[in-house]
This record gives C-alpha cells, sequence and structure tokens, in this order.
C-alpha cells in the first residue's frame, strides 16, 4: 500500500457539498491499494503510520506519534498514488489494485487504525471528493508499506 500523510491542523471532506468526514488535530491519510496488497499489509502500514513519530514533543521536536498525541485520523482513498509517470503525458494506474480489492483493503486499513485507538474519519471509496486541510508544519510524508 501507499500513502500520504499530512499532519494537519484540522482537514474534512466532501461528496456533493455535504461534508462526510472531518478532524481537527492530528493526520490526513491519503491511501492507495497496490495489485499486490493484501490485509497484512494493510494492517501494517496502519501501525507504522500510527506509531510514525511526526508530532512535536514539549522540546520542540518531532518526538511523537498520533497515538501519543491523541489526534485523529482522516483516511482518505486515493487511486491516483499508484500513478505510473515514466512514459508519455497521461499516467498509468495499472499498479492500483482493483476496485473492489482497493475498496476492502480502504476498510481494512481504516479498521486497523481504529483497532489500535485512533479515531478515523473517512472518505468514500469511488467518490468524486473535495479535501480541505491545514497542513502544520508543514509536515507531509510520502509512505509504503
Amino acid at each position: 500500500m501507499r500513502a500520504l500523510v499530512q499532519r494537519v491542523s484540522e482537514a474534512a471532506v466532501r461528496v456533493d457539498g455535504e461534508v462526510i468526514g472531518q478532524i481537527g488535530p492530528g493526520l490526513l491519510i491519503l491511501v492507495c491499494a497496490m495489485a499486490e496488497d493484501d490485509a497484512a499489509r494493510a494492517e501494517k502500514l496502519a501501525g507504522r503510520i500510527a506509531r510514525m513519530r511526526i508530532f512535536k514533543d514539549d522540546a520542540d521536536k518531532m518526538n511523537r506519534a498520533l497515538l501519543d498525541t491523541g489526534g485523529a485520523a482522516l483516511v482518505v482513498s486515493q487511486f491516483t498514488l499508484a500513478a505510473d509517470t515514466t512514459r508519455g503525458n497521461r499516467p498509468g494506474f495499472s499498479a492500483a489494485a482493483a476496485p473492489e480489492i482497493g475498496a476492502d483493503l480502504y476498510q481494512v486499513f481504516a479498521q486497523a487504525l481504529r483497532d489500535l485507538g485512533v479515531t478515523v474519519a473517512t472518505g468514500r471509496f469511488g467518490a468524486d471528493m473535495a479535501v480541505s486541510l491545514v497542513n502544520d508544519g508543514p509536515v507531509t510524508i510520502w509512505i509504503e508499506g
């Protein structure tokens, strides 16, 4: 799986103008299931992200994890993270998991975060979504797992 993780002070996702998920301080996680992924990989990535030390401690150093801060996660499916841009001007997305597999793994990933004790809001898999955020830092990290 691939994820783009952004530390945020707030984030929201809308579908047809309606807010369907929003959080305060925490992480916006754009996530993409790849063709070779399975539930174990989704759960492992969720654990890595929840434990990634990218929040400031009392000494102003990035030394705390989402699990330490009690922050929330907004998880949004983003198949375009599978983009292959090595040829031509139009990205290819054949490395992404098939939609039915991607939808399942998206849910497994979000549930794995919940199982760790993270408050999770989500987007809607396959929907045309509008995502808004205030990137804190800014901190943006690409992670594969």
